[in-house]
């Protein structure tokens, strides 16, 4: 039988040191071990794998391209204020959509963008 155990979103940088940095500093994740230019960081169950790797084309230049990751959560408003206070660059302010979800989007210093959604409470 089929069943997904965790799934880890992949993102090459060129910055790595710096990228490793937001990642823990601002946004909150864990740094869980770095080998080979790798480092594999976690939110809770939300996993990465961040890759050194210098010369690549920025997420910036890739436009919509650089959204990687729909983030499903709970205490959506507390995370939105957290970030707030950590000077998190936020490509869409937080609030309720239609679609029956209360969103925000944040983007890191190379441009790779998140959307953080909670199912809104009939």
């Amino acid at each position: 039988m089929f069943k997904v155990a965790k799934t880890q979103h992949v993102l090459a940088v060129n910055d790595f040191a710096a990228a490793v940095k937001y990642f823990t500093e601002k946004l909150g994740f864990t740094l869980n071990n770095t080998i080979g230019g790798w480092a594999f960081l976690q939110l809770d169950e939300f996993h990465l794998m961040v890759g050194d790797c210098q010369g690549e084309v920025p997420a910036r230049d890739t436009n919509n391209h650089a959204l990687f990751a729909y983030v499903n959560c709970e205490g959506i408003d507390k995370l939105y204020d957290q970030y707030r206070k950590n000077g998190v660059r936020f490509n869409q302010t937080i609030s309720d959509k239609p679609w029956g979800l209360r969103e925000f989007g944040v983007e890191t210093p190379e441009g790779h963008r998140i959307m953080f959604g909670q199912t809104i409470s009939a």
